[in-house]
């Protein structure tokens, strides 16, 4: 738990400065892990003030994707974790509703290695993740999958994976 709140208070310095100069988007999902426990999830979003490629079909741009995560199970399934993770969106043009891929590599901490009675060899994972969605009006809904793992670092390596429908407001 102490590593967890370790992150917490480095991403928290990190992104007070970036959203200093921009307001932060908040998303709320929920959805299952791999193996049926029900995952909620708080996030924060930065978006960046780029765009690339970017023509009538649509534009690469992306944003800093601060959440946590609870996974909710038995003794041996729930969990908590802190995640941060630079993630690409491509947009599609659209009038009112532009739809969007996305996808994003990133670190997070968990408060306990032991997940759904998977072993994850470390508290702290990779998180790779994908999603697809719709964009209107100041608001985001979508589907994302969310795969952590240690990349081998040490074993065991079990990972774990996550299913949510999640929803985004910006403010």
């Amino acid at each position: 738990m102490k590593k967890l709140c370790t992150l917490a208070a480095v991403a928290a310095v990190s992104m007070g400065q970036l959203g200093a100069a921009q307001a932060a988007d908040v998303t709320a999902a929920i959805g299952q892990s791999g193996d049926s426990t029900m995952v909620y999830r708080l996030g924060a979003q930065w978006d960046w003030d780029s765009s690339w490629m970017q023509s009538d079909v649509g534009r690469l741009t992306g944003y800093w994707d601060l959440g946590y995560t609870y996974w909710d199970g038995d003794e041996t399934s729930s969990n908590h974790s802190l995640s941060l993770a630079p993630v690409f969106v491509y947009e599609f043009a659209g009038q009112s509703v532009r739809p969007y891929i996305e996808a994003g590599i990133g670190v997070a901490a968990f408060s306990s290695t032991e997940l759904e009675g998977n072993d994850l060899g470390t508290s702290f994972q990779f998180e790779d993740l994908i999603g697809v969605g719709l964009r209107f009006s100041g608001q985001e809904i979508g589907v994302r999958a969310t795969h952590y793992s240690n990349a081998g670092l040490k074993t065991p390596n079990d990972g774990a994976e996550a299913y949510t429908l999640r929803y985004r407001m910006s403010f």
